[in-house]
């Protein structure tokens, strides 16, 4: 029986082989991302090579027109939800569906069945061993009324009008928006939160 390791691996690897890039900006990411994992088992995890997978999720109302993000501590600045991938994860979705709950409090929120954009960032000395991570980004939908909280990641966790987004909102923040906007008006695939 394979390892939760070679599993989580083989995840990612089919996941940005079937994947269908919008555009060939996201395709030469698709293209890097699947190369960093041919490079190397370890691009799953934190500890592995310095520029490794992570995922990410933002998160929508039902109509689209406010988005929820976190005043992330170490950064200081606002994301979207997201981390690295465990060991106890079986797959990418289920790491996004994971850290989703866990930062911003909300259970059973639905993510969607694939990514809607793939992001490389460099990542400050702050950050120790990282020095740039991989994010697959997925988006999902909150019901009317979900009130998160704020985890010892965040300084704060709020709603904002996708319009007016706080001052501190990382640059790439706005076009994850419009991917996850596009996605939901295409109603691309929100399913359950179990990958």
């Amino acid at each position: 029986m394979p390892s939760r390791s070679l599993t989580l691996h083989a995840d990612a690897v089919q996941l940005l082989a079937r994947w269908t890039a919008p555009n060939a900006q996201q395709e030469a990411l698709r293209r890097s991302f699947a190369a960093a994992l041919a490079a190397s088992n370890a691009a799953i995890h934190r500890d592995g090579p310095a520029e490794h997978l992570t995922v990410g999720v933002l998160v929508l109302d039902d109509t689209g027109e406010h988005v929820l993000l976190t005043h992330h501590r170490k950064a200081d600045a606002w994301f979207q939800f997201g981390g690295h991938l465990e060991p106890s994860d079986c797959t990418v979705r289920a790491a996004a569906a994971r850290e989703l709950a866990e930062e911003s409090g909300i259970s059973g929120l639905a993510v969607s069945a694939e990514p809607c954009q793939l992001s490389r960032h460099d990542l400050p000395e702050v950050f120790g061993h990282c020095r740039a991570h991989l994010d697959v980004r997925y988006w999902a939908q909150a019901p009317a009324g979900a009130i998160p909280t704020v985890s010892d990641e965040s300084l704060d966790v709020r709603w904002f009008p996708v319009t007016a987004l706080p001052p501190g909102a990382a640059a790439d923040v706005g076009p994850l928006i419009t991917a996850a906007q596009a996605a939901q008006r295409r109603g691309d695939g929100i399913a359950g939160t179990r990958g």
